[in-house]
């Protein structure tokens, strides 16, 4: 019988592709991932790891292995799901990701009714951007987690992951009630020439960003990149910078600046994701209708 603590390990050499991210992941020494793996390759009698500079990659037999591990991991999460669905209420720890505007806007009150709703239960909140979180909760490093997608930008899909919508929130252009008197701006095209404020490079809105700006007819002057979506607001409160700033951003706040519609009235759709194999846990079904309650008041409120 193969050790399913060391084929777990394979697998996330799989994953992370090196030793040294693996140890960091599982809060194991780097030696130690070494020593359980070269003891598998004894179990197994056959070689499973080679060397490719400073990653490693598995082997055919390998491969063999980590696919029959997945299976066996998807097989004991169900199991694990249909235990704490006996239990009479939802308990347990559940480990949420979660990206800044989403956090602001939705996790005060979710947090709250889970805790006066669900007081067995504990909520563990990262903030990470959805690309990474989504990763990370396939890999197992999150139980669910709060992402995004962007109108024509399709966010990653991982095949051992679920989705359910949660809201979408309007896209408007950002200005300073004093830059749009200046400069006469009433449409996306009007910011050419004016500094902006996107999120760093690789992020979904980036993408989006700058795909808007030049259907507009011009490359945007990005003078300032932060994933602070309030630190976006400020420099735009302050004349500083536009940007193309999302609903969820003005959640429990007063709309500060003037926001222009976009052509099409382009919508940001937010969902959450967890492994389907626990997406029946009790405690993951409690967070969702929790945080679908949420969404639903803040839309509500704003109409």
């Amino acid at each position: 019988m193969l050790d399913l603590r060391r084929l777990r390990l394979l697998r996330e050499v799989k994953l992370r592709g090196t030793l040294a991210e693996v140890a960091e992941a599982l809060n194991y020494s780097p030696s130690a991932v070494s020593q359980q793996l070269a003891l598998l390759e004894k179990e197994v009698g056959v070689p499973l790891l080679r060397k490719s500079g400073r990653r490693v990659t598995l082997t055919p037999q390998a491969e063999i292995l980590v696919a029959h591990t997945s299976t066996v991991l998807e097989v004991l999460e169900q199991a694990e799901a249909e235990v704490t669905t006996s239990l009479e209420r939802p308990a347990g720890l559940v480990r949420l990701a979660v990206f800044q505007s989403a956090a602001l806007a939705l996790l005060p009150d979710a947090l709250t009714l889970v805790r006066s709703e669900y007081p067995e239960m504990r909520l563990e909140v990262t903030q990470q951007e959805p690309e990474a979180a989504l990763h990370a909760t396939w890999t197992r490093d999150f139980d669910l987690v709060i992402a995004e997608q962007y109108p024509g930008h399709a966010a990653p899909r991982h095949p051992e992951l679920d989705r359910v919508d949660l809201t979408t929130d309007p896209i408007r252009l950002g200005v300073s009630k004093k830059l749009v008197t200046e400069h006469n701006i009433k449409s996306l095209a009007d910011t050419a020439g004016l500094p902006w404020v996107m999120e760093p490079r690789g992020t979904a809105s980036r993408h989006w960003a700058e795909q808007a700006c030049r259907q507009a007819g011009f490359e945007p002057d990005v003078q300032f990149e932060t994933a602070d979506i309030q630190a976006h607001i400020r420099l735009v409160e302050s004349g500083n910078a536009v940007a193309l700033l999302t609903g969820l951003a003005w959640v429990g706040r007063p709309v500060t600046v003037e926001l222009i519609d976009l052509p099409g009235n382009p919508r940001r759709t937010v969902f959450t994701a967890a492994r389907r194999a626990s997406a029946k846990s009790p405690a993951i079904v409690v967070c969702r209708d929790v945080l679908a309650r949420t969404a639903e008041l803040i839309t509500s409120t704003e109409e």
